[in-house]
């Protein structure tokens, strides 16, 4: 056995005892060994391997697996630019804690700058401390060093974010089917992992003392449960994310024109990242008292407004205020008949009619991945309770790149999965349909609104009218994409629907992979958006 054949062995068996179950792979020359020990493990049972040929997608496939399956997942890929493609995916993971190691083969280091071929310095490629592997050599005392790197990577992972782990290949990188004579490479007895790393927490607990009766809580993508417990025993009303639960309309009304004097809070708790609504973050900017929940030493803050962080938050001794919460509710109910009535007299469909039907006819334990558009925004808007649905979104960096690949690593490891894209965001990530005739296909329904370009932006500042001379193809981006054909290019089933009716029809059972288009109009989107804003607004006076 050649040294490069016995460290990939070693790297991959340890990584199965320290608990990593979905491995993505790139193919590629200078990864080969890895690919080797990954193809028999997978063969063996003791992991399942994803093979993606777009090292971008199997970053984002692998991103989904972690999140869906909240484990830690690799992702392996040759060296040079292929890299680099994993890099998106690890941003997302970086800001929004998902356990991920990029496992990436390199050329050995006497190659850096004599102009070797995809040889790049990919150190700190991600902007993270680079966990470097040493060359095989063929000599004994490696094994208990390499095992040793492999725990320390999942140990670091574990603690919620990427990890970058750097090995140099020396050829030959195929098998030679010799034997290592030099050491024992067997790991510890049992299928035991190395090294048994306890679970590291860090815990910062403070009292709600100086949270008086009028405290809203936000709660945002990634945060801890135990606040909504908190809040229902604190008698607080909560405004939540689509990934969280709370107020069904309670974003809505902080975007209104000006919230009334009976649901301005004198103290904020914010949970997560909170950051899809701009009345969201207005609100936390103007309280006497923001206390961030949060486990990360990075709370968020983006409007330099946080007066107290803990990684939990304790009832303490205060006062409740019964018409405080009772205040919100029936400003929420008021929304919610607003948006009611708004959709019953638009004809259909529209991102609010969509987001409102898809939510109604999902099957109970279905997943929903949102893109990071319009999507996301649609559904916080209409707000249909289901508590039996788990919602996922990029909420971390929220990009729209990754959506299809990311929402098929989650039905691969958490079970059938439904996605809610704009037309940008799926054919920004259509080599995501891409799943070979070898590999595992996820259940997965990919619902595409298809309003022909960035109707997101229509709704932002470039959208007013007078900046109407340009916008269409700088930010509308008309792209005229039969998607039918990009579908049946990747053999994947496509479906045209117009009703709500169909839509249910489509999205009762999910099976395989398969696209439902809807195709809207982007033209009114503003004016419906200024209506629902203005109704709400008038329900206040």
């Amino acid at each position: 056995m050649n040294p490069s054949t016995a460290q990939a062995e070693v790297l991959v068996d340890e990584l199965i005892r320290n608990g990593v179950r979905h491995v993505v792979l790139s193919p590629g020359s200078r990864n080969a060994p890895l690919s080797f020990a990954l193809e028999r493990a997978a063969s063996a049972g003791r992991l399942a391997l994803h093979v993606r040929i777009d090292e971008r997608s199997a970053g984002f496939l692998a991103l989904g697996l972690a999140r869906g399956g909240g484990e830690v997942t690799a992702v392996t890929c040759t060296s040079g630019t292929a890299v680099a493609n994993l890099h998106p995916a690890v941003l997302e993971a970086r800001y929004a804690g998902v356990p991920l190691i990029a496992l990436t083969a390199d050329r050995p280091v006497e190659l850096y700058r004599t102009g070797a071929s995809q040889t790049v310095d990919q150190h700190g490629l991600f902007g993270l401390d680079t966990l470097q592997f040493p060359i095989a050599e063929r000599r004994a005392g490696q094994n208990g060093l390499w095992r040793s790197l492999v725990c320390r990577a999942v140990a670091t992972a574990r603690d919620g974010g990427p990890v970058h782990v750097n090995v140099p290949f020396r050829e030959p990188l195929v098998p030679d089917g010799s034997a290592w004579d030099l050491e024992d490479l067997d790991g510890r007895p049992f299928d035991q992992p190395w090294t048994r790393v306890a679970p590291r927490t860090t815990t910062s607990v403070h009292s709600a003392d100086h949270l008086g009766p009028r405290t809203l809580v936000i709660v945002g993508d990634g945060a801890d449960p135990a606040v909504l417990d908190l809040a229902e025993r604190a008698g607080w009303p909560v405004v939540a994310e689509p990934t969280a639960c709370g107020l069904r309309h309670g974003s809505l009304l902080l975007n209104a024109d000006t919230l009334p004097p009976e649901l301005t809070p004198d103290a904020v708790v914010v949970a997560g990242r909170a950051t899809l609504s701009r009345g969201v973050l207005a609100v936390i900017g103007l309280a006497r008292v923001v206390h961030a929940v949060s486990a990360h030493p990075e709370w968020p803050d983006p409007r330099f407004a946080v007066t107290h962080t803990s990684t939990h938050l304790v009832l303490g001794e205060h006062e409740v205020d019964p018409e405080w919460l009772t205040a919100w509710q029936h400003a929420d109910k008021a929304a919610a008949d607003v948006v009611s009535e708004l959709l019953a007299a638009q004809p259909w469909p529209t991102g609010l009619h969509v987001a409102r039907d898809l939510l109604r006819s999902l099957p109970s334990g279905t997943n929903l991945f949102l893109g990071s558009s319009n999507p996301v925004r649609d559904v916080d808007l209409v707000a249909v309770p289901r508590p039996d649905v788990t919602v996922h979104a990029n909420r971390g960096v929220a990009g729209i790149d990754g959506s299809v690949s990311t929402a098929a690593g989650i039905a691969l490891s958490a079970g059938p999965t439904v996605a809610l894209l704009g037309d940008l965001t799926f054919l920004h990530d259509s080599g995501g349909l891409l799943v070979g005739p070898l590999e595992e296909r996820p259940d997965l329904t990919v619902v595409v609104l298809n309003d022909d370009g960035g109707g997101i932006f229509t709704l932002l500042e470039q959208g007013a009218p007078e900046h109407a001379a340009g916008f269409e193809r700088v930010f509308g981006t008309p792209h005229g994409v039969d998607l039918a054909h990009l579908c049946a290019a990747h053999h994947v089933p496509h479906v045209l629907v117009g009703s709500p009716d169909e839509l249910r029809r489509e999205v009762s059972s999910v099976r395989g992979v398969k696209v439902v288009e809807i195709r809207a109009e982007r033209a009114e989107l503003r004016e419906l958006h200024a209506r629902l804003k203005g109704a709400v607004s008038m329900g206040f006076q």
